[in-house]
């Protein structure tokens, strides 16, 4: 008897027909004779409706009682699934991440899950029940707050019970079939992948694909725990993410490229005319990272002969983007910098695949693309498996489009279906 943890989003349990359709699903996987704990997320929209609600109370609310509120939509979301479950015949109990023995850090709004200790879901399976838990959520290992792990922690939440009960697979349910080379709502050719290594998948997810979170991915490849994307819309197959396809069923040569992201969550800051010398980059990033803000690329320019000055450019958050303008406005007088800059019209793509290191003409193909539907570049970042750009929002989806095409990643199939959420 396996035990299998399944992940549904807010987009399988928008409503009392979608609940009624998971818990279905989830009682016919008990009934194939698994064990089962299922990870859910908040319905639809009610995370971004909470938020909107907390900002017209107050503009900048308390980490710890923005926490407490917005883990209301997962323990609403639970309770209705759990009553579905018992209406057709099968026990179920549900767990808020406390209750599930989900522990983190004390960084509210973005906390990392430091252990998990499941006794009482093994209880619950021991019993013969199904486990089902509030995702995203946690308690503060010191103060034993309410905390969230940050948007798509249901994902993480998922994969570190899968890993803490030694699950065979967790299966992440969502509003489309799998893992795709772009994203279906911008790309509709896009192309459905039947397998993809952790590898490719964590660059995709850190460059914007929202499929599956990043920190979900790198949970899941640290313990080894393959993720199964599925639609919970439909009986398809999915994409497997592992170290290993299915069965060993492993091609020849690994394709060159495994999909094109993009991400225009971010935005853009600029410090302008600082002085050439070691140390000033260090204190830049030390004062961005004394108040608790992640950062994506960085670009230095070459040094003004003239001037000793160089301006660095960094992207990051666009939720961040005022803190971090604050906090480099206090540490001026210590770095003497001129002034700086703020861009959050800005949107990034990114090429992903482990063959491009082995493949030459990739970086030409890429760029020729982008040029070709006249998209103008701003930063450029590499690494072995990924080449990325940052441009104007508005020129996103047309440079998503292109690259695409160019890599040949179209599907002569029909196009890829998006079954449910907004998006947003």
């Amino acid at each position: 008897m396996a035990l299998v943890v399944q992940k549904y989003g807010g987009s399988s349990v928008a409503d009392a027909e979608g609940i009624k359709r998971v818990a279905r699903r989830i009682v016919d996987t008990k009934k194939a004779g698994h064990r089962v704990v299922v990870v859910v997320s908040a319905m639809g929209d009610t995370t971004d409706e909470l938020i909107d609600l907390a900002e017209q109370v107050s503009p900048i609310p308390s980490g710890r009682e923005f926490d407490m509120l917005l883990t209301a939509g997962e323990r609403i979301s639970m309770a209705l699934l759990a009553m579905a479950i018992k209406n057709l015949g099968h026990e179920a109990q549900s767990f808020t991440g406390s209750q599930a023995g989900v522990i983190t850090d004390s960084v509210h709004n973005k906390a990392r899950i430091i252990d998990v200790t499941p006794g009482r879901i093994r209880t619950a399976l021991d019993e013969g029940n199904i486990a089902i838990v509030a995702g995203f959520q946690g308690v503060s290992h010191d103060k034993k707050d309410i905390t969230t792990l940050g948007r798509g922690g249901s994902d993480t939440t998922a994969v570190a019970l899968a890993a803490a009960l030694d699950a065979e697979v967790c299966e992440i349910y969502t509003d489309v079939d799998g893992v795709f080379t772009a994203d279906p709502r911008v790309v509709k050719k896009a192309r459905k992948m039947d397998w993809i290594a952790f590898e490719d998948m964590l660059e995709l997810a850190s460059s914007g694909s929202k499929v599956l979170l990043h920190r979900c991915v790198e949970y899941a490849r640290r313990y080894n725990i393959p993720i199964h994307v599925r639609s919970s819309f439909s009986g398809l197959p999915g994409t497997w993410v592992s170290n290993e396809p299915p069965q060993g069923d492993r091609p020849m040569e690994q394709a060159i490229i495994s999909g094109v992201s993009h991400d225009t969550s971010e935005a853009k800051v600029t410090v302008v005319g600082v002085p050439d010398k070691p140390g000033e980059a260090a204190t830049i990033f030390r004062a961005i990272a004394d108040a608790e803000i992640n950062i994506d690329m960085v670009v230095q320019n070459v040094s003004a002969a003239a001037t000793g000055l160089t301006d660095i450019s960094f992207t990051l958050p666009k939720a961040e983007g005022h803190k971090a303008i604050e906090a480099l406005t206090k540490a001026q007088t210590v770095i003497a910098f001129d002034s700086l800059r703020y861009d959050d019209q800005i949107g990034k793509i990114s090429l992903v695949g482990a063959g491009m290191k082995t493949n030459p003409g990739v970086t030409a193909t890429f760029f020729e693309a982008l040029s070709n539907a006249g998209v103008n570049i701003e930063l450029i970042s590499t690494s072995e498996i990924r080449i990325s750009v940052v441009t104007r929002i508005d020129d996103v989806n047309s440079a998503v489009q292109a690259v695409h095409s160019a890599f040949g990643l179209d599907s002569e199939s029909d196009e890829a279906v998006v079954y449910g959420g907004t998006g947003r």
